[in-house]
């Protein structure tokens, strides 16, 4: 544990560390300045000052989620070089082995999670087919924007071309 003298007083970098990480959990999970700053005891302001110190940029949120993308380490690296916010790629076999690793409340909580994480995003992208398009509009209850690779059901790994999803992704951050 890293302890700072500083006049008479000791300070814990760990807590200062620990408690700068909850703050951004917390809000980033999706809850308020209010709402952290009371359930940490601390005063919303300083809240509101850190965020600003740590701010990059500003705008929109995105995510997108897409499966099954043959090229998905292609389109994954792609979406992070463009700053895109939440990445979810699986290959079809990925996808089928994510839900066999898991028992049913395991599985149950993790799409939660997923779902969860998507929500807290200003503008989702999903990749898919056309029923996976209109099922996540409907469970998100927001503007999902559609790329779609095929008709469900899909079996297969299917290409993205990357000029087209790079082009939207584009179009939807110049938007914002």
């Amino acid at each position: 544990m890293d302890l700072i003298r500083i006049g008479d007083k000791v300070i814990s970098r760990y807590k200062i560390d620990y408690l700068i990480s909850e703050i951004l959990r917390l809000r980033s999970s999706g809850l308020s300045q209010t709402d952290v700053a009371g359930r940490l005891g601390i005063d919303r302001t300083f809240i509101s000052r850190l965020e600003h110190m740590g701010e990059v940029r500003k705008g929109k949120s995105v995510a997108v989620i897409g499966f099954p993308i043959a090229n998905r380490e292609e389109i994954r690296s792609l979406l992070s070089a463009e700053g895109v916010d939440f990445i979810l790629l699986m290959s079809e076999s990925e996808r089928w082995d994510y839900v066999r690793q898991k028992s049913g409340i395991e599985l149950f909580n993790a799409i939660m999670d997923i779902i969860a994480q998507v929500h807290s995003c200003d503008q989702v992208v999903v990749i898919g087919s056309d029923k996976r398009i209109n099922l996540l509009r409907a469970v998100l209850d927001k503007e999902v924007v559609g790329f779609e690779i095929g008709e469900s059901p899909l079996k297969e790994d299917r290409f993205v071309n990357p000029d087209e999803l790079m082009a939207v992704i584009r179009v939807i951050k110049a938007s914002n």
